[in-house]
This record gives C-alpha cells, structure tokens and sequence, in this order.
C-alpha cells in the first residue's frame, strides 16, 4: 500500500515539471512506453484523442519518437512507422500552422490558444473529455527523455468518472490479491466488475426507479406519476431528489439512466424541478465549499450547514440504503469505515439514521400514509422482472394483487443464498441466486417461472440452484457468438480478422465468460457494426421534421440535393423514415413510401456500396472503392458515397457486412494511399455535397457538423433555414472588391493595406452581416466607400471592447464602451467623444444614467434601529429578532438579485461567495441566495446550455413564476432588468428587444395587485412592492446606503395584525390547541397573550401538554418543508401529510373562524381570497370547511355533549365586559 501511494506522489510532482506536448502513453500495468500512435491502435486511446494529440505534436514540436528520442516532421514519421498513412494528410494540416505563424500569418499565441479551447481530449482514466492543459496536468514526466507520457492505469467506470484500481484497494473494495491479479493481467475489470460487492460499490444497489400500477401491471416514471395526479408533488419531489442524489435519474420504461441536465433534455423530468435536483445531484458529484472552494461531500455540506439538516439526513439515508455513501471527488461509494475517515461520516451521524425516530423518516408511503426511511420504504417496493428496477407499488382501491412484478423481500432472500458457478461468466465464481437470475442467461419468462416456484414453496433450495445452474449451462451451451452486422450477421472471428476485438475477446466469448451484448456495448466495436447515423431528415424552421424525400416533394429541398443525400443514406447502410424512427432497405422504403419509386434505380446503385458490386470480369463480389478502379461507377459519384462511409464510421466490407478500420481496409485492397490523400484534399472533388443554407458545396462530414440531433431519436437532422439570403457573388464584384486596398488602424490588419475583399470575408462580420453587405452593394443602394466605413466601424469596435481604458465595471466584470452604445446607455456622440479622446472614462461614469445603469441603485441594505441608530445587516436584524425568517430572506434574495449582499456596516457590496466568507449571511441561507443571484450572472438553460435571463427562466418554468416577479420587480427598482451576459442593467425599451421582458410582464409589474407586492413591511404588516418598500426606507448620510428603519426591541409577533384569539380556560385539548393556533395561548384572568412556551413557563398549561401545543403553534409560525427546507403553512403541511388530516382541517378553522388564514411567512393573516393565491388554500378545502357534517366539528361542547365547529362554539360563548374576551360558559 505505501508503496503504491509513493509511485502517486512521484506522478504528481511530475507533473508540475513536464514542458512540451504530450509525447506518449506510459501504460502502469507493465510499465511500458508507447507512442500515441500504438495506442491508438492498441484502443488505449480514442482515435479522435490520438489524432487531437498528435496534431498538438505535429503543430507546436514535431511527431515524437518515444524510443529515439527525436521529433519528426510528418513526412519523415510516415516513412518511420511512427504514424500510420492514414493520418498523413491530416497531420500535415496541423504542420502547416507552425509554418503559418513563422511567416507571421497568425499571432503566435493563436495556436495554443485554440488548443487550450477545446475539451476533445478524453481521459481514459478519469474517462471524461478534458482540454490540452488539464490534461497535460495528469502526465507524468519520463525520468529518461524528459519527455510528458500521459499514464494509463487499469481503470473502472464509476458514477460520473474512472475510478483506478488503486483507487479501489485503498477504498477497501477489493484486496490487495485481487489488485495483484489485475497488475499481473490474470484477472480482468470484467470479471472484478461482476463481484457483486464491487459493483455494488461502483454502480450501487438501485434505488426506487418508478412506480409500479399492479392492478394494470403498468410502469411509469416518478415524474409521470406525478403529472398524472398518482403521486402528490411533495412526494413525487423527495423520489427524484433520492434518484439524483444517489447516482442518476432513471427512466423505467425505456431502463435508462441520466444525469439531471440529461434527464430534462429526454423529458424525463420537467423543468420546474430542475434546480431543486440539481442541487441533491450534488450528493454525488460534490457541493463547493464556500469557504475553501474545495469539492466536499454531502455529510460535509451538512456539517458546514450548507443545506437544510432534514433535507441532508434524507440523501444521506437514501445513499447509505443503495449501496453507501458516495465520495464526490473519486466517484464511487465506499464502506462505512472508510467513509469514517474520509471525514464524509461520523458516530453522531451513525446515532442519528440508526434511530428510527421521525429525524430519518423523510420518504412517504402513498399507500399507507406512513413516514418511513428511505430503506422501509425500498423494502415495501416490487422489481420489475424485465429489468431488475425497483419500483414503488400503487394500489388501487378497485384494483386486484394479481401482478407480474417480484416480491423485494424475494429479491433479498435470494441475495442472500450463494453459490459457486461452474460454467460462463461467472465461471469460478461464487455468486448470489439473485445476481444469476437476472442475469443475461434467463429471459423474462425463465425468471418469473424461478421465482414463481421459488415463492409458491414447490420446490426445496435445492432444486431451485439446480434448475438455475441448467438453464445457465445451457445457455451456454446453446448460445450462438455472432454479432448483428450492417445486413448479416458477423462471426466473433470475423472481428477478430478485421482487428476489431482481440483474441483475448475471442477466447472469452467461446468460453461463455462474455456475451455479445457485453462486446456490442463497446464504442468501437458497436461503430464498426452499426456506423454512425447518416443525415437522417431535415429539420424545418417551425420544427417540423421531414423525411429527405418529403422534403424534395414539398421543395423544400433541391431534387439534386435531396438525391445525393438519399444516396448516402443507402452507401451507409439504409434508408431512414426520421419521424417514426425507422431503417429500411431501397426495396422497402419504396414498399413503404419512404422514397418514391422514381428514385429507385438510382438507390440500388448506391445501395451496392454496402452489399457489393459484381466484378463482371470474374463474377465475385466486390467493394465500392474496387469498383472504381475497376470504372465500374464514375470517380465522382464514388469518392461521394465513399466518403459518407468514412464520415459515419468507417468504409464498408461487403462480404463481411461490416465497418473496418482504414489500416484493415488498406490490406484488403478496399483503400489506397492516393484515395486518402484525395479525400483528404480540401478541394472540390471532395465537397460532393451540398449545404441548401449557405449554398455551398461541402464534404459529408462538414454537413453534418451543420446538423442537429433529435433529442427524442438521437437522428442527426439538416436544419433548413428561412428563405435564404445569400448573394451569388460575380467575378466583377470579387474582382472590384480585390483591387480595392484599405488602411486598418486596429486589430490584426492594423497598419497594413489590405483589400476591400480581404475584410469583408474576415473573422469581424458574421455571414448575415456579409451577405446584407453585399446585397446592399449589388443593388447599388451603397457604394464601396460606405461599405469601407462601415467595416472600419465594426473592426474598430470589436478591437475597442478589448482595450482596457475604454472598459467600464458593471456588476460582474467590465462592459465595453461598445456595449454601452449598442445597449443605448450611451449614445453616437458620447461614444465618438470618449474614442477620440475628449472625454474620460470617469467623465462619463459622472453621468447619472450611465452610473445607475452599470452599478445600480441602492437596494434595502439593511436596518436602522430607531431611536438607538443602531445599523444592523438583513441577516443580523433576522438573528436578533427584529425581522422574521420570511421577510429577511426576501430582503437578501432581493439584494443577490440587484447584484451584490450588502454590508451596511462596513458599506461593502459582497457576492453571495464573499458574503458567506465575511460572515454577513449564514451558511443556511447560502443556497438560496446562490438560486437568486443567478438573477445577475445567467441561469442555464438545461436543454441549450445557453445562459438566459431571469425572464427567460421564468418562461422555461426553471423558477417559479411569483419567485420571478419578486426578484424582477427589484432588478426594475434599483436600475433596471439586468443582462446576464454583460451583467449590467438594461432601459426598459432595450430590454424588450434583447428579449428580457415582455408586454405581458410589464402589464403584471404595473398592476398594483398581491401579485407585485411580493415585499412584508414589518411595521405596517402591509404587502408592498420593491419600489414602496425602497421608499419607507432611510438613506444612511455616512454611506448613501437605504436603511429600513424599525423600532427598536420590536418583537415581530408583536407586530401582527391584532387576532383576538377566542380563549377556552377549562380542560379540553382542543380548544387550547385552537388557540396556539390562532396566535397566543390567554390568560383570561390577567388578560395576557402568551406564547406556548411562555405559558408553560407561568404555568398556565401543563408541561405534559408543551409539545402538543409547541406543535399545533406551527400553525402560526410555520411548519418546516422537509423537502425543501422552506416555511409552510398549516394548509401546505396538511397537502404534503405532514400532519394528520382531523388535526390540520380544526386548527384551519380556527384561523378563519377568528380573522383569517396565517401567512406564517409574513406573520399575519389574510383574506381568503389572497390565501388562494399564495397557496395557503383551496376550493377543495373550502368545500370541507362548508360542509357542515362530522369532518369539520372537531370541538366539543361539554354542555349539550355536541361536536361543533369552532365558530358554532365561540357563538355560544359571553363576552367578558371587562376584557372583551370570548368566555365558555359552564353549566353546574
């Protein structure tokens, strides 16, 4: 182990002082150096990683030779063997650019700039796609040469990265004979990966994947369920957080797993969850660490509490019941002990879930209405016999129990009885029942038919391991090794033939230790058998999805155009329907109206590319390129369909019905040196296709780079745009444009005479700039010198948003002076004026607009205590008392909204980072505040990955739509709506048109409705707006700052509205608890209102009824959201059965009996009306609450013996003259 943990520590110091591209691989398991090349070929590498490396080589030093020592030129590495031919071209390409730049073509820097760039290294240790210095990082230096060899060990696939075997053995999850056997090659990660304890800790066990109809024998996902109405939000919400926070989102249907971002793109979830489970996503892959910025566990999160402890206790208990807490930064669960000292677990924590107290039963059973852990609730759950899911089973009342679905407690019982298997993969192995009958050796019906026998108790243990070893071994017996081909099926020898897989694969899969399935699942192998999609359809402006031929009907597409592509669907493999999701041979697309049958001949040609053309001369059947030498099909048509087979996997064996690699193809005579060099010419001979947007002519592969994926198919679609544009440039114009030579004074071209046609096909004006320019100049509207003045512009102010002295600080980062002129903050003349030098940087930010616009107006900073002066922060004023949770948090999610937290005390403009670092908020709100500072810097659109707006999130349904308005509503307050590209804010009328506000907003933010008043004032306990809250505050003469002035030792419960509670001074339960409930417990004697605990301290209750009544008090202050986190109200915590049904619905009808429901957000009551908007009630609700029958008389009058409601009680109460209180009379 020390040892081992010494060879990392000299990686690591290495790394630090490599210089120079990465010259090869260092392979740990033998200790051998490779070139990049070789380990392409050996499939260490992708080749897109190989090539990537090697290009980086062969642009910045030379093609490394790894044994010499030396560095080549491509040429002088193709005649050595370094590199293959097939890479020539390319790698020539790449040598180009150092010529480029000596010549001063290109800055010097532009290079490795571009390198940097890019994340298209892929890490086959980490197994995740990095860019050049990242992975230069992880490289170790060869004590030798000097030279940089990237280390590849014996890695397994963890939750979300590669998790070495080291990794492994430190974590205790295999020993140190099983990682000897790995290093000395006599065990492989196949068979380490079906050790169940191993998998378990990889993969994990399974948690609850969906629910389960039994009566109708149907599955759905969680979120369905949900949007059907089967499962309440709450507890629909809590399912997904577990699925996110113990490794992916699953879809049971289609047996799919997704990260959260993956599960909203395939509509697995919707939007209106997406941040609520990308925040318990974060249990897996890690939370920041505000304070260190380091990546920490969930159990750390919580003890720093930077989220809700119930909420945290939750995810913990679902990963501990799946398999064991995850350790985020190596991406894999690990024993408990080790666990312990990883610091991600504690004994505190361990009492903690041991206890099976409320504290750790965060899940719902919909079925019984009980609380329960994560772990009794799995248990209560059925597998789906097809997949090996666990899902939550629904009865229905109607419904009966004859279901298909496995019995959980069959599934543990059968894991509990192990055996050793004599034969497949698994051979030499002992393994659980459980493990072999979900294995690939039975089919649905064999498993039921097992388990069936096995419940029923028809046979003994015994012969249920016997029937299960027969049907094992005769599956092996009987199992055919041949692989699905393009139109055949493919031998494993065959593969073997084609250096497809190795003979290692061979040996393994005659032996039965793999399957077919497991090989297919390899990228590679599964390229070369399938391909990659062809262009599919086409993609129409309005999103409807056309097939090829559809498209040349309806013309929409060129008949030419749609040909060559039809032709490429059948070189390829087949003929696509894109809408429904279908291949088809030419034969049958024509059955099936897919293409029409005048196309027909001409597809069967093309067709042949993939089942062979006959040789006339001999009779045999030959491939595509052998057909053109042989002129059997003109040069151009086949360098077209040849290189579609390239650009979608690889060219095509049609005696074998196989892709191959270019190195096999080069044996078996299907490719030549000088076909590869012509493909790769960027010439036209190559550019046989045709792109109907930009009306050029392109290579397969360049076209589809230009398509889209249909996230429902995964097809690869051309995207057709409006009606195009472009301008057919004549020789004349070209000719005028090139004889016109310009000087430029900034950027690239500065001090040098340039042509006019130079520039306008230059980087500074995109293609619809361009075309509008020359469209422009051919209609003669505009002449060559307005053009010249117009291109200068754009060179001047693209190059002028890079200097320094003419950038301004908005609220994250600078703002050009550009981008104040386009955003209207400043205009044509003041940008003209500042250019040239008449004015200054600080004499435009003494301009008012200019100022508010880039830095904003002061927002509500904090509080002033009158008459001590007194300034408190929000968060300060929260701690002592002076303002509820509800209203503080509102007031900071209002200033991470308008750009900064503010320090009053210090004057300090904080990020919510910085903010939680200096101590100003509390790591209990910083999750919170982080959701709405994103109001400044941009939210993520999840299906685009683009930054968007609060507005913008808002219409995706990413944030709630009240939520939204509130931070809006203060974003217009203190300036304006913010852009969260150039985080600065933005006129109203510029908003509009960058699409950050709309006339349907502006009318909502201009009503004076509940709607807008999203602000509590604590003095008036009115609602109010952002704006009428700013004005009831106090400018801070020291600092400028807005101060909400409050009185001081003002108790907030004070500062309710007045709710004259009906007191009830006799015995009966209820009706204490109705006054909790409603505010205050009275002393009617002294005529006091109490709080539950200070009545208990004065005696006025009993302790053994403080927590009942601490309880039915929630009512007033609010219920805590497990889920969330959030305060609730009483009719919110009685949806979410977080409290019993009889309980809630008396305690709600008190509070409407005695003024109105509570807000207990805001801490004083409101009308029905807004108590529908804010969710505090419902017409369901309010139909029970006027229903005069048992439900709603939940109080007891001991004087006729009847059940009353609480109103019909306090009407037959007395008023005592002296109080004015509600007295229950009492008959002798």
């Amino acid at each position: 182990m020390e040892s081992i943990t010494k060879d990392m520590e000299g990686n690591e110091n290495g790394h630090a002082q490599g210089t120079g591209a990465v010259a090869g691989v260092f392979l740990e398991k033998t200790k051998q150096k490779i070139t990049i090349y070789q380990a392409m070929k050996k499939r260490l590498l992708k080749p897109g990683t190989a090539l990537a490396l090697l290009e980086a080589q062969a642009a910045t030093e030379g093609i490394i030779d790894l044994i010499n020592n030396r560095k080549l030129p491509v040429e002088e590495a193709v005649k050595e063997g370094i590199i293959g031919p097939e890479l020539r071209e390319k790698l020539l390409v790449a040598e180009r650019a150092i010529d480029a730049i000596e010549k001063g073509h290109y800055e010097k820097g532009l290079l490795s700039d571009q390198i940097e760039a890019l994340k298209v290294f892929y890490d086959p240790n980490s197994q995740e796609n990095l860019n050049y210095p990242h992975l230069i990082e992880k490289c170790m230096v060869d004590p030798d040469t000097g030279l940089l060899l990237l280390p590849v060990c014996i890695t397994f696939k963890g939750l979300r990265r590669g998790v070495s075997s080291t990794e492994l053995l430190v974590s205790n999850i295999i020993d140190k004979e099983t990682y000897d056997d790995l290093q000395k090659g006599k065990t492989t990660t196949q068979d380490v990966m079906l050790m169940e304890t191993v998998k378990e800790y990889l993969e994990g066990k399974g948690g609850i994947s969906g629910v389960a109809m039994l009566s109708s024998n149907q599955i759905m996902s969680i979120y369905q369920a949900m949007k059907q109405g089967i499962l309440m939000p709450g507890t629909a919400l809590v399912l997904l957080e577990a699925q996110a926070a113990t490794g992916f989102m699953i879809d049971p249907v289609q047996n799919k797993k997704f990260s959260v971002d993956e599960a909203i793109k395939n509509k697995v979830v919707g939007p209106d969850y997406h941040a609520k489970l990308l925040s318990a996503e974060r249990a897996v892959t890690g939370y920041k660490d505000p304070y260190t910025s380091e990546t920490i566990s969930l159990f750390q999160a919580l003890s720093k509490d930077l989220i809700v402890k119930e909420h945290g206790i939750r995810l913990l208990e679902a990963q501990i019941a799946t398999g064991g807490i995850i350790d985020p930064i190596n991406s894999h669960r690990l024993p408990v002990d080790v666990a312990y000292k990883r610091g991600f677990f504690d004994e505190a924590m361990n009492t903690i879930l041991a206890d099976s107290g409320d504290d750790t039963k965060g899940f719902f059973d919909p079925n019984t209405k009980e609380n329960l852990t994560y772990l009794q609730l799995m248990e209560r759950c059925v597998i789906d016999p097809a997949t090996g899911l666990c899902l939550l089973p629904l009865m229905e009342q109607s419904g009966g129990q004859n279901h298909n679905f496995i019995d959980y407690q069959t599934k543990l019982n059968l894991k509990e009885v192990r055996v050793r298997v004599t034969c497949g993969k698994y051979m030499g192995m002992i393994v659980s029942l459980w493990e072999l009958v979900m294995s690939e050796y039975f089919n649905e019906h064999q498993r039921q038919d097992i388990i069936r026998q096995y419940t029923q108790g028809h046979l003994p243990m015994k012969m249920i391991i016997r029937k299960i070893m027969e049907v094992i071994e005769q599956s092996v017996k009987t199992t055919n090794v041949v692989f699905e081909g393009i139109r055949e099926t493919v031998t494993a020898k065959q593969l073997v033939e084609a250096d497809i897989i190795s003979e290692n694969v061979l040996e393994e899969l005659n032996k039965g230790k793999k399957t077919v399935k497991e090989v297919t699942e390899d990228e590679t192998v599964k390229m070369y058998l399938q391909g990659k999609d062809s262009i599919a359809g086409v993609l129409l402006p309005d999103s409807q999805i056309m097939t090829i031929y559809q498209a040349r009907r309806k013309g929409k597409l060129m008949p030419g155009t749609a040909l060559i592509l039809l032709e490429a669907q059948a070189a390829t493999g087949f003929i696509i329907d894109p809408i429904a999701n279908r291949k088809f041979s030419v034969d049958e697309a024509v059955k099936a109206n897919i293409v029409g049958p005048d196309l027909h001949g001409k597809l069967r040609s093309a067709e042949k590319a993939v089942t062979g053309y006959k040789d006339p001369y001999t009779g045999k059947t030959i491939s595509l390129f052998q057909a053109m030498q042989k002129d059997l099909i003109l040069q151009d048509h086949g360098i077209r369909l040849l290189e579609a087979q390239i650009a979608t996997g690889g060219i095509i064996d049609p005696l074998n019905s196989h892709r191959i690699p270019v190195h096999v193809a080069y044996k078996r005579g299907y490719f030549n040196e000088e076909m590869n060099q012509i493909l790769d010419d960027p010439s036209d001979d190559t550019k046989g296709f045709f792109d109907p947007n930009t009306h050029e002519n392109l290579t397969y592969l360049k076209l589809m780079a230009r398509c889209v994926t249909d996230p429902s198919t995964g097809l690869c679609l051309l995207p057709l745009k409006g009606k195009s544009n472009r301008v057919n440039i004549q020789d004349h114009i070209k000719e005028t444009f090139q004889a016109t030579n310009v000087t430029v004074k900034y950027g690239r071209f500065s001090c040098k005479h340039v042509t006019l046609w130079d520039l306008i096909n230059s980087e500074y004006l995109c293609e619809d700039k361009r075309q509008e320019l020359l469209k422009l100049y051919k209609s003669k509207m505009i002449t060559i010198k307005e053009i010249i003045v117009i291109i200068l512009e754009i060179i001047e102010s693209k190059e002028i948003k890079w200097q320094a002295g003419l950038n301004f600080e908005g609220l994250r980062g600078n703002v050009s002076v550009v981008d104040l002129l386009r955003l209207e903050i400043v205009d044509e003349k003041t940008y003209k004026s500042l250019i040239e030098g008449k004015l200054t940087n600080k004499d435009i930010m003494k301009i008012d607009t200019v100022r508010t616009y880039l830095r904003g107006n002061s927002c509500v900073a904090g509080v002033i205590l009158q008459p001590s002066s007194q300034k408190l922060s929000i968060y300060e004023a929260k701690k002592k008392g002076v303002l509820t949770p509800g209203t503080a948090l509102s007031l900071l999610e209002a200033q991470a909204a308008t750009g900064f937290i503010i320090d009053p005390l210090h004057n300090q403009k904080l990020t919510v980072d910085q903010a939680l670092k200096e101590k100003v908020i509390g790591p209990e709100l910083f999750e919170k505040l982080l959701s709405a500072e994103k109001a400044v810097t941009g939210y993520t659109d999840p299906y685009t990955d683009k930054k968007i707006s609060l507005f913008q999130a808002m219409k995706k349904d990413l944030i709630l739509q009240q939520h939204g308005i509130r931070l809006l509503e203060a974003q217009i307050a203190t300036g304006g709506i913010i852009d969260p590209l150039k985080c600065l804010h933005l006129p109203l009328e510029v908003a509009y048109r960058e699409g950050y506000f709309d006339a349907e907003l502006n009318q909502i933010l201009t009503d004076p409705s509940d709607d807008t008043k999203g602000f509590f004032d604590p003095r008036t306990q009115a609602n109010l707006t952002y704006m009428e809250m700013m004005e009831q505050c106090i400018k801070d003469p020291e600092t400028g700052l807005l101060l909400l002035p409050l009185m001081d030792k003002t108790k907030t419960q004070d500062k309710t509205e007045k709710m004259y509670s009906d007191a009830e001074i006799k015995q009966e339960f209820e009706k204490t608890t109705a006054q909790a409930a409603t505010g205050f417990v009275i002393d009617p004697v002294k005529n006091k209102k109490l709080s539950v605990e200070e009545s208990a301290a004065q005696g006025l209750v009993g302790n053994e009824w403080k927590n009942k009544l601490l309880s039915a008090e929630r009512a007033v202050t609010g219920y805590k959201d497990p889920y969330t986190g959030n305060t609730i109200s009483l009719f919110q915590a009685l949806k979410k059965d977080l409290i019993v049904k009889d309980h809630g619905i008396r305690l709600l009808e008190a509070q409407i009996a005695t003024g109105g429901i509570i807000d207990p957000v805001y801490s004083h009551r409101v009308p029905v009306e807004v108590a529908y908007q804010r969710g505090y009630f419902d017409e369901e609700m309010n139909q029970i609450l006027d229903d005069p029958d048992d439900d709603t008389k939940g109080f007891f009058d001991p004087n006729t013996q009847e059940n009353l409601t609480y109103l019909q009680l306090v009407e037959r109460c007395v008023r005592d003259p002296d109080t004015g209180l509600s007295l229950l009379s009492l008959n002798k």
